[in-house]
């Protein structure tokens, strides 16, 4: 056995290295892909829609079978991920032609806070770059209201790091009492080649490695006696993995996109804890 080992490290060394270069050719953002997307947000929207105005309950969380224990893990400060998909009205798999969306939902407490001061931190105090761990640069573009548009520069890893030029249009809204929700859609999203040197420079938007097409993200912020619950939604498009590969890329990629949203969730509890800012 010992004698194989060589071979079996050598086979998936090239194995990895063809899956990264069938995946880091150029691709384009099709229109059929875009048009998939459409139909997946606006899905996802008519059932955050609903679930908001339910009443009783309103974390996405809550309405699934495992709320109650879901809840007593993040009262004990614990982090809750999972996977999501959004379905047709049918149950049918939403079907994305030359691409593939990434759904994943987060939660988390941060302590001693309240709504308000949550939100305020979110939408004035607090810049992005300070919060999020994979935003590089920030800055307001423009305001008005619970309105914002927002430039961010960011670094993302899936297979590969990518660094990427974005605008984003978020809004906030705030009833008042215990609960608020936001929402965040990326408008322009450019790749960028030769990040951190003089030659760095934007590929054409749609046209560039495709592992980051669109970005949008669901918050929903709830007041207890112990905190806030802060949950969120991610959802991405990128190009579709090669099948010849999605055996051995798939899992890399998985596994980045649950870091990258427990890192977030991480950052922003101690950012956002007042008794950590004092």
């Amino acid at each position: 056995m010992e004698a194989h080992r060589p071979w079996g490290t050598l086979g998936l060394a090239l194995g990895f290295a063809a899956g990264c270069s069938a995946i880091l050719g150029a691709a384009e953002l099709k229109l059929e892909t875009l048009a998939a997307w459409t139909r997946y947000t606006e899905a996802t929207e008519r059932r955050i829609a609903r679930e908001i105005a339910h009443g009783e309950r309103f974390l996405v969380l809550d309405f699934r079978p495992d709320a109650q224990r879901a809840r007593r893990e993040l009262l004990a400060g614990q982090p809750v991920l999972a996977r999501m998909e959004t379905r047709h009205e049918n149950g049918e798999a939403i079907k994305v032609p030359k691409g593939q969306i990434h759904h994943w939902r987060g939660a988390i407490l941060v302590p001693n806070a309240d709504v308000d001061h949550v939100v305020d931190g979110l939408q004035f105090a607090i810049p992005p770059h300070e919060l999020q761990n994979d935003v590089l640069e920030s800055r307001v573009l423009w305001r008005e209201g619970n309105q914002l548009r927002l430039f961010l520069k960011l670094s993302r890893k899936a297979v590969v790091t990518g660094h990427y030029n974005t605008e984003h249009e978020l809004e906030y809204t705030r009833p008042g009492g215990t609960r608020a929700w936001s929402r965040s859609k990326a408008t322009r999203i450019a790749e960028l080649e030769h990040f951190g040197t003089p030659e760095e420079r934007e590929k054409p938007v749609g046209n560039d490695r495709g592992f980051l097409w669109r970005l949008n993200v669901y918050w929903r912020y709830e007041q207890l006696a112990d905190g806030v619950l802060m949950e969120c939604e991610v959802v991405t498009l990128s190009r579709s993995i090669p099948i010849l590969v999605r055996w051995m890329v798939a899992p890399i990629v998985t596994r980045e996109s649950r870091a990258a949203l427990l890192d977030m969730l991480q950052a922003m509890r101690i950012k956002l804890d007042p008794s950590r800012r004092r």
